[in-house]
């Protein structure tokens, strides 16, 4: 199907694409936009991801073009020859400043090309050299407009599934952040190939994982990703929380509190709604321009600290499942969750290719992410309490603390109290204030040094001299000590006190 229409593209687009299609023409190479920025163009949506189809090798042609438009090459598959050119320009519409052109290769027609295409709403097509006339013919061999239309999210062909696995989460992720729907059939086809997308090489299904849990409302996203088969068959170590009951004060189970954490954590980041609660519940809880800064802030390549948060409280509670075990009155305990389900979420990673970082990160958020409510029982904590979790929790401190809270709204759920958890927020709007103004209490400065130590008072090098370095910053914390003589007359009565004991 071919039919004429106008196209709105961005003029700063336009710009780079018509330095592009001089180079090709120039060339001789036959070249289409394609795939999702041609969606994207049609709904209305910016876009710096730009996707051509060129009746050529593009790993030949794009390494060429990169030098002419002043790009960056980057080879994305090798296999099936498509190449990335990265430009850098503050014009892009994407955090970073830059396009990323990413080209494939053709060999028997563009209509050919499409019908190998995963979704009908990518499967259109415009040949480069008609950007810039009133109207352009749009190549739909599948009738990818009507559907996009429609709002669905539908397969190109009932093999779609078959060629590339990863397409199962790709359709999941597609439909949430178009917030469409997915067709029918295209939706049973899914369920019937659910257990492929366990071949799905880890960095593909890392890359899909993260962009799912970058839409706002991924809460949903990933309960539909379950309901299609395709959660557990990622990370099956999320199964054995299936319909594990918790004790009373928990409205839901293991599973289905992981999964509502999630939606609790868009709803305090301010991504969501969360139907157990209303605005009043939200404004309790601490936000700033500063905090939305730093859960926007890049972890790695294509990840924040946002998606990763919302990673962390979909694994927070893997380990329940094996520290399962009732005390003498008969009531569930899970100890040792936090310490084992922060081992379990280093190895799902792990397996998932995630970098180091990103690890780390989620490791330490759950590790720790029942800190928060033990630093104190009904008083506000003391900043020799705060230093210890900023000390034992790090780069993580705020995750957690926000964490903490996603995990107080999908414990109670409907059964929230609102002087609860007002008392949780004050609590933690208190470690926050004292952490972002304060650093005397997260993070003293050193008044003395080991050599300071050992100078002073003969000791020797070892384990000793950093353990009384450690008490001294934990007085700084505290407000005990100020300077460096109060340090190491700090230090002395310590150790006058160690002797006649």
């Amino acid at each position: 199907m071919r039919q004429n229409l106008k196209l709105s593209i961005e003029p700063e687009t336009s710009l780079l694409l018509s330095r592009v299609n001089d180079f090709l023409t120039e060339q001789g190479v036959e070249a289409y936009l394609v795939g999702g920025f041609l969606r994207d163009v049609l709904l209305g949506r910016d876009t710096a991801d730009i996707d051509i189809a060129l009746a050529a090798d593009a790993l030949e042609v794009a390494p060429r073009l990169a030098g002419a438009v002043g790009g960056k090459f980057v080879p994305l598959d090798k296999v099936n020859r498509v190449g990335r050119v990265i430009v850098a320009d503050k014009e892009a519409p994407r955090a970073g400043g830059r396009w990323e052109l990413d080209f494939s290769s053709f060999k028997d027609g563009i209509e050919h090309d499409l019908s190998r295409r995963d979704f009908t709403v990518d499967a259109m097509a415009v040949d480069l050299k008609q950007l810039g006339k009133a109207e352009v013919q749009l190549i739909d061999p599948a009738d990818g407009l009507s559907d996009l239309h429609r709002g669905v999210i539908r397969a190109t062909s009932e093999t779609t599934f078959n060629s590339d696995a990863a397409r199962l989460l790709r359709a999941v992720r597609l439909a949430g952040e178009l917030t469409f729907g997915i067709d029918g059939g295209t939706g049973a086809l899914i369920r019937r190939h659910h257990h492929l997308v366990a071949g799905v090489a880890g960095e593909r299904i890392r890359e899909e994982l993260l962009r799912l849990l970058a839409i706002p409302g991924s809460g949903q996203t990933l309960a539909y990703l379950d309901e299609l088969g395709l959660l557990t068959a990622v990370i099956p170590e999320l199964e054995p929380a299936r319909g594990v009951t918790q004790p009373k004060e928990h409205f839901w189970n293991v599973f289905d509190h992981s999964l509502m954490t999630v939606a609790a954590v868009d709803f305090i980041l301010h991504q969501g709604a969360w139907e157990y609660a209303g605005d009043k519940v939200r404004a309790s809880a601490p936000w700033s321009a500063e905090l939305s800064h730093h859960f926007d802030l890049e972890v790695s390549s294509g990840s924040t600290r946002r998606s990763l948060l919302k990673l962390a409280a979909l694994l927070h509670d893997v380990a329940k499942p094996q520290t399962r075990a009732a005390d003498e009155n008969g009531r569930w305990r899970f100890l040792g969750h936090a310490t084992e389900g922060a081992l379990a979420a280093a190895g799902i990673l792990e397996r998932l290719r995630f970098s180091g970082k990103e690890i780390k990160l989620v490791e330490t958020v759950i590790r720790h992410h029942l800190r928060p409510g033990q630093m104190s029982q009904g008083a506000l904590p003391s900043h020799r309490a705060i230093y210890r979790y900023f000390r034992d929790s790090g780069e993580a401190g705020i995750d957690t603390l926000f964490l903490s809270l996603a995990d107080h709204l999908a414990t109670r759920g409907p059964n929230l109290s609102l002087s609860g958890w007002r008392e949780h927020t004050r609590q933690v709007e208190y470690v926050l204030r004292e952490h972002f103004q304060k650093q005397s209490v997260a993070a003293p400065p050193r008044l003395v040094s080991g050599h300071d130590l050992i100078k002073s008072f003969g000791l020797s090098p070892g384990p000793e001299v950093g353990e009384i370095l450690e008490t001294v910053r934990e007085a700084q914390a505290a407000g005990e000590v100020t300077t460096r003589d109060e340090a190491l007359s700090y230090v002395r009565d310590r150790l006058l006190t160690k002797a006649v004991s």
